[in-house]
C-alpha cells in the first residue's frame, strides 16, 4: 500500500505565456505537505495530463520528486489509451524517482476487460513501480469491472490499489470485502469520501485538497480512526466546496480558486478555457465558508 490518507491530485500551474510555472508548482506541493497530505499525485486528470508534452512531463515529475525529497510518496499518472505510450511514460517516471504510478482505464478505444488486464500487465512488466488503477468512467467511457480489479490485484503484485470514481457504492463494498490483504481502495470523488471510509476504504485522491488540504485531511483522518461522526461533520463543512470544483470541467474551477488565493494562475490549456465570470462568482460563493474554516484550522494548529 502506497499510502493511507488524503492525496491531492495536483493541478499543473501555467505562467501567462503558457509555460509550466515551476515556482508555483513547488509552492503548491509545500502547501499540501504542510497541510497533512499523505501522498501527492502528479499528472492526473486535475493536472491536465492530456495536454502536457513529454518534455514537460519529465520536468514536472523531476521537480516534484526533487522538491518533495522523500517526505511523502509521489505518484505519477502514466496511463493513456495507448499501451506503448503508457509504458514509455511509466519507465520515465520510474527513472525520475516516482514512488508509484496511476494507470487510468483507457479512454475512447473502450477495450474489453481482458484487454485492460493485458494493458496493465504490460505496464507492470516494464517497471518495478507500484500501480494504482484509476476507474473514472465519466471521463473515459470505460468502466473497470469488479472482477477485473480483483483479478489484477490478485495476479499482479505491483497492482496495489484502485482510485474508484464510478460512484457505485455496492461495487465499492464488494471490492473492500473481497480485496486481497494490502490492496488499497481510494475514493476518486471527493463527495463520496465519507461513504468510502465508512465502508473501510483507505482514503481519497482529491481535487478539493488543492484548496482545502487541512480540512480534507482532517475528514480522512477522522474516518480512518473510526470517528465517523467527526468525519461527517467535516463532510458537511466541505460538501459545497466539493461540488463547486465541478461546476465546470475539472480543473477549471479549482484553478480559479487557487488564482483568487494567489497560489497560481487561472490558466488552463485548450480545449479547456478559464472559468466564466458568472461561474466564478458561483464557485467563490460556494467555497467561501470552507476557506474560512481552513484558515481556522491553521490558526489553531
Amino acid at each position: 500500500m502506497l499510502f493511507r490518507g488524503a492525496a491531492p491530485a495536483l493541478v499543473t500551474p501555467f505562467s501567462e505565456t503558457g509555460a509550466i510555472d515551476k515556482a508555483a508548482f513547488c509552492e503548491l506541493i509545500e502547501h499540501q505537505i504542510t497541510g497533512g497530505a499523505s501522498a501527492l499525485v502528479v499528472l492526473g486528470t486535475t493536472g491536465e495530463n492530456p495536454t502536457i508534452t513529454s518534455s514537460e512531463r519529465s520536468e514536472l515529475v523531476a521537480t516534484a520528486v526533487e522538491y518533495v525529497s522523500g517526505r511523502v510518496p509521489v505518484i505519477v499518472g502514466t496511463g493513456t489509451n495507448s499501451t506503448a505510450e503508457s509504458i514509455t511514460f511509466s519507465v520515465e517516471a520510474e527513472r525520475l524517482g516516482a514512488d508509484g504510478l496511476l494507470v487510468v482505464g483507457p479512454y475512447y478505444n473502450k477495450p474489453p476487460q481482458r484487454g485492460f488486464e493485458a494493458h496493465v500487465a504490460a505496464i507492470a512488466e516494464s517497471t518495478s513501480c507500484p500501480i494504482i488503477l484509476y476507474n473514472v468512467p465519466s471521463r473515459t467511457g470505460f468502466d473497470i469491472d469488479l472482477e477485473t480489479i480483483l483479478n489484477l490485484a490478485n495476479e499482479i503484485p505491483a497492482v496495489v490499489g484502485v482510485k474508484e470514481a464510478s460512484g457505485d457504492l455496492s461495487k465499492v463494498a464488494d471490492l473492500i470485502q473481497c480485496r486481497p490483504a494490502g490492496f488499497a481502495v481510494y475514493s476518486g470523488d471527493d463527495e463520496w469520501t465519507l461513504f468510502f471510509l465508512a465502508l473501510g476504504a483507505d482514503g481519497v485522491i482529491s481535487v478539493v485538497s488543492n484548496i482545502l488540504p487541512r480540512m480534507m485531511n482532517k475528514l480522512v483522518r477522522a474516518g480512518l480512526e473510526g470517528d465517523l461522526t467527526g468525519a461527517a461533520g467535516m463532510h458537511h463543512s466541505l460538501v459545497h466546496a466539493m461540488r463547486a470544483c465541478f461546476l465546470d470541467t475539472n480543473p477549471i474551477p479549482v484553478k480559479a480558486v487557487l488564482a483568487h488565493l494567489g497560489q497560481c494562475g487561472p490558466a488552463v490549456r485548450l480545449p479547456l478555457v478559464e472559468l466564466s465570470p458568472r461561474k466564478k462568482s458561483m464557485v467563490m460563493a460556494a467555497v467561501a465558508s470552507a476557506l474560512e474554516d481552513e484558515v481556522g484550522i491553521l490558526d489553531s494548529s
